[in-house]
Parts: structure tokens; C-alpha cells; sequence
């Protein structure tokens, strides 16, 4: 597969450039979305200590045995701690049944959040409820608030650059993500040292949920695949100090379907490198809980009526959380992916 399915586009020019610049970089973004619902971005501006050091700090939390990872055991109500290894089966959201994903998770919400009545009123529900930490790692804490903090501000620019591609002031969606109710996740896949059943994967095909994913894969083998409109599975490039970026079905539906969001699955290593492990930091961006989520007056016309009704972030997400989705504590559950 070549960069022509899932381009490489330099953000650099967005976040320093004028008018122009910005206009340029938008068209590009405007483009793949609308195409393939995925691209890479370099020229972010994210420094590369604060990536290594999450994936430092992350791979010695999942080193731990289980019965400390276990302590944080992630809630019923919430998605906010540890997840076990086949805690999850993504591909039932899509209505298959398959066995359970080989992978386990670490995982935040909102930080810095205020106590004023929107974050701890009744409708807030558990969208800023209060992060697990372990004791150790030591700097787990630090390293991660770090980097969730520099997703938020990359997740702002891109849907900055999301306004300018679909023909809208560019601080449209600004008002709309101040609250934002975004899960960070590890995504560890440990090494399978035996053989996965049929039709197991690390993670089944799925779509994302939210508005943008940002993505930060590792070199190990067994990687994202994305199923292109031409109905094939193509490996997503691995390009070393990029970010991988999708969108979700929150999105898709905003834009009438103008833009899409894509199935996509982690694969199992090859025999040869099934001892090889894999970690991924995931930015699962979602608008704030109250954000209007209804047919953007520049993706619908006469001939293009909307196809989708009103509703809210918050909402949204709830009702496709309520479509599937297997924890190892057992059952569906309206928790926050």
C-alpha cells in the first residue's frame, strides 16, 4: 500500500502558516476525509520526549503482575482504569460475534476538570468522573496528564483545520470541545505466545465512536489495518514521528456522510514474530456532552437533505455504546469508550 490510500500531510504549516497556509493544509485533510477517513500528520508539534516517555511509563504499568494491575480494575459505570486482556470484543458494536480482542487497556478522562454545576451536575453523569492512578509507575501520573493535555491541544487545531475543509468560520467547532468529555487509552498487545483462535484479532473491526481519534502506534508487528471503499484491507503506514488520525461516526454523521468514518482492525502478528508485543496511545476525541450534533448547514442542500436527526454528544455516544460493547466485568454496558 502506498501513501496515495492514507496520505502523510504536514500540519506544520497550519499551526504556523497564514490564511493560506491554513487553507492549504485544510484542503488536504478536507480531501482524505472525505476519501478514506484516515491520514497521518507530521509537523505536529508534539515533542517527541513526551511520546517516549509515555510509552516508557506505559509498558512498565503493563509489565506489573496482574494482581496489581488488577487493583484498578476499570468500573462498571465508567472507563476509567484497567481493562483485562479479552476484556473487550470491538466487533460486536458492529453486530458480529467473534472471540474476545487480545488486548488490555489503561485509561483516563477529562483532567484539570473544574466543580462548577455543568462538570458535576446531574448531566454530567460520569463524563468527568475522577481518574484511577496506580502507584506505580511513580511518574505514570505526570507523564500521562502531560500528554493527554498536548492531545488536547493538537485535537483543537485539527478540528480547526475540520472548519476551514467544510466551508465553516475556523473557530466553528471551538465552542463545542471547551468541555470536551475525551478517553485517553493504552492499548497494550502482549506477545501471543499461543496460537489465537479463529477469527481472534487484537482488535476486531470496528469504528471509532467520536468526532477524531489520534493515534500513536509502535513498530511492533501485527498492526492497523483500515477496509478501503475498494473492499480490501490495507496496512496503515507506520512513519516515525507521525500521528495516525481517523474520524468516528460522531463526525460522519455531522457532516451528512460528506466524510467517513472507516472500519478498521488490529491484526495478529505472523507466527514468526508472535513474540513481539505492541502498544498504542490512543486520543478518542469526543465534543462536549451538550454539543448539537445535527447536519451542518454546508453538508446538505435540496438535492442532499440530511439523513441523520438531532441530537447530542452526549447522547450520541450512549446510544452507540448501547449497540455493544463486552467488558470482562460481563454484559453490554453504557460505558465511555
Amino acid at each position: 500500500m502506498g501513501q496515495s490510500v492514507i496520505p502523510l500531510i504536514d500540519f506544520q504549516p497550519f499551526l504556523e502558516g497564514g490564511q493560506a497556509e491554513k487553507q492549504s493544509v485544510a484542503r488536504k485533510i478536507g480531501h482524505a476525509c472525505e476519501q478514506i477517513g484516515f491520514f497521518l500528520i507530521g509537523g505536529h508539534q508534539v515533542s517527541p520526549s513526551s511520546v517516549e516517555a509515555m510509552r516508557a511509563v506505559s509498558r512498565a504499568y503493563f509489565a506489573l503482575p496482574l494482581e496489581e494491575k488488577i487493583q484498578l480494575r476499570m468500573p462498571p459505570d465508567r472507563y476509567r482504569g484497567y481493562l483485562l486482556l479479552g476484556g473487550q470484543t470491538a466487533a460486536l458494536t458492529r453486530g458480529v460475534e467473534t472471540p474476545p480482542d487480545l488486548v488490555e487497556h489503561f485509561s483516563i478522562g477529562p483532567i484539570d476538570v473544574p466543580t462548577d454545576a455543568y462538570h458535576t451536575g446531574p448531566q454530567a453523569g460520569t463524563y468527568f468522573a475522577p481518574n484511577q492512578w496506580p502507584e506505580r509507575p511513580a511518574r505514570m501520573r505526570s507523564a500521562w496528564e502531560g500528554y493527554y493535555r498536548a492531545m488536547e491541544g493538537l485535537a483543537d487545531a485539527l478540528l480547526q483545520s475540520f472548519a476551514l475543509a467544510l466551508d465553516l468560520p475556523e473557530t466553528y467547532f471551538n465552542n463545542k470541545i471547551d468541555k470536551h468529555i475525551t478517553n485517553f487509552s493504552a492499548l497494550y498487545y502482549p506477545a501471543q505466545l499461543a496460537e489465537p483462535e479463529s477469527d481472534q484479532l487484537r482488535a476486531g473491526e470496528h469504528s471509532d465512536l467520536g468526532s477524531l481519534t489520534i493515534l500513536c502506534p509502535d513498530s511492533g508487528a501485527g498492526g492497523l489495518q483500515v477496509y478501503t471503499r475498494g473492499g480490501r484491507w490495507v496496512d496503515v503506514p507506520l512513519v516515525e514521528g507521525t500521528f495516525v488520525v481517523n474520524l468516528g461516526d460522531l463526525m460522519a454523521e455531522w457532516t451528512n456522510d460528506r466524510w467517513v468514518s472507516t472500519l478498521h482492525r488490529v491484526v495478529n502478528p505472523p507466527r514468526s514474530q508472535a513474540h513481539q508485543d505492541r502498544l498504542s496511545l490512543g486520543f478518542f476525541h469526543q465534543p462536549n456532552y451538550d454539543a448539537v450534533i445535527e447536519c451542518l448547514e454546508t453538508c446538505c442542500g435540496p438535492d442532499n437533505p440530511p439523513k441523520y436527526g438531532h441530537t447530542t454528544s452526549g447522547a450520541h455516544r450512549t446510544k452507540k455504546l448501547s449497540e455493544g460493547r463486552y467488558t470482562d466485568l460481563g454484559g453490554k454496558e453504557a460505558a465511555t469508550m
